[in-house]
């Protein structure tokens, strides 16, 4: 049960994460992809959205309590979204 709701309430914080990611960017963000992964995404194409926000967002993540501090967060979820991690496992491997 304990941990069904922290599943629960890890896909409402992402959800709304990609929400106001979207609004924030006037709608020309993908509303599939997290902040965290466009952020390594543009700093890898040398936007300076990326170069500002990736290290900002590392920066964050790495100082977090109770357990939920991770480094490279943002080069972690640029990969996860490439290797569709989030995607339910019968659309993963889709034709």
């Amino acid at each position: 049960m304990k941990q069904e709701l922290a599943s629960r309430a890890l896909n409402i914080a992402i959800a709304v994460n990609q929400c106001l990611f979207v609004l924030l960017t006037l709608g020309t963000a993908n509303p599939d992809e997290a902040p965290s992964a466009a952020a390594w995404r543009l700093e890898g194409e040398g936007r300076l959205t990326g170069r500002l926000f990736r290290p900002a967002i590392d920066w964050v993540f790495v100082r977090l309590p109770f357990g939920w501090a991770e480094a490279d967060h943002c080069r972690k979820a640029y990969e996860s979204e490439r290797l569709r991690n989030h995607l339910p496992k019968a659309y993963r491997n889709a034709q």
